[in-house]
């Protein structure tokens, strides 16, 4: 694996084989030591140039967890908030020797001009790029799906037949494009559920179901629900009456919880706006998995950085 960019042009063989080496990252992080020397002298890099505590500090957990050196840079305070383009800080990092990069963006594309520019060399991880995809959060998401209905026997198996129903803010979200084309990839039927104007235009081309009733969307049944957050940071129009509003018709409360059918898991990406997408009795449930997704976001992202760098390594080691 030379990058990691998108979910959608990722194969079946590849996403598989991402969640198998997880499996193994997992495993290690049960010992007493959690260290692995496996990327000692690899340097990466966090390139962050939209705020995100939970996603630049999983990935660096997981560097550091390989034995990589970690840079984090924050496009606040740097030369960027001077002006410089992402071509000259590429290159900066290009000459500092970084062998990744974990990119977030707040441009729509922005890790694809990274990796196919020309103006380095490192492996490029997309950790977010504007409205577009979020890759590393959808295959944790998968993990954590499979790993919830599979238990210890996960390994080696995609979702097929998998019922997820992923609901909200369907328009500015790129965890929720990112799990479209990565469950529809591993078998699994996917419903969305959100207000009209909460539904992007082009979602008539994806694999997917649209429903507006979040009431029949649970009637109808679904082995995972995944409640988005409402991104009222990038809402630029008022996209539905009153939050109250929103949280009577699509959010997740005791009495929707209780009308899921046994076995249903509630999952959400974090970080949550309890009170109006889901609230305290569903995100402390025993159904919800928030925590195991930030726990299992590690392993994803240490598999991640594994097949980026110590893969090809090895690769080219064997061809020798």
């Amino acid at each position: 694996m030379r990058h990691l960019l998108d979910t959608k042009t990722l194969g079946r063989e590849e996403a598989l084989r991402i969640l198998d080496v997880a499996e193994d990252m997992a495993d290690t992080q049960r010992r007493e030591i959690k260290k692995l020397p496996t990327l000692r002298g690899k340097t990466v890099v966090n390139l962050f140039f939209e705020d995100s505590t939970r996603t630049r500090i999983s990935f660096e957990a997981a560097a550091k967890r390989l034995s990589a050196d970690v840079l984090n840079f924050s496009a606040k305070g740097s030369s960027v908030s001077k002006g410089e383009s992402l071509q000259d800080t590429a290159q900066t990092l290009q000459a500092m020797g970084a062998d990744a990069v974990v990119i977030r963006h707040g441009a729509s594309g922005a890790p694809r001009t990274l990796a196919t520019s020309g103006w380095i060399t490192a492996g490029v991880v997309n950790a977010g790029d504007g409205t577009h995809e979020h890759p590393t959060q959808a295959l944790l998401d998968a993990f954590t799906m499979r790993k919830r209905t599979f238990g210890d026997d996960s390994r080696g198996r995609d979702l097929a037949g998998l019922r997820v129903t992923i609901v909200g803010d369907i328009l500015h979200s790129r965890v929720a494009r990112s799990n479209v084309w990565l469950l529809d990839t591993l078998g699994a039927d996917v419903t969305l559920v959100a207000p009209p104007t909460l539904v992007p235009q082009d979602v008539s081309a994806w694999p997917v179901r649209v429903l507006y009733d979040l009431d029949e969307a649970i009637a109808d049944g679904c082995d995972a629900l995944m409640m988005l957050r409402i991104q009222l940071e990038r809402m630029n129009a008022a996209y539905f009456p009153t939050e109250r509003e929103y949280s009577r018709r699509w959010g997740l409360d005791a009495t929707r919880l209780a009308a899921l059918g046994t076995g249903s898991m509630v999952m959400h990406p974090g970080p949550m706006n309890r009170g109006l997408e889901i609230s305290a009795d569903a995100a402390d449930s025993p159904r919800s998995t928030v925590l195991e997704q930030v726990t299992n976001g590690v392993s994803v992202r240490m598999a991640v950085l594994y097949l980026l760098l110590a893969g090809a390594t090895d690769e080219r080691e064997d061809t020798r």
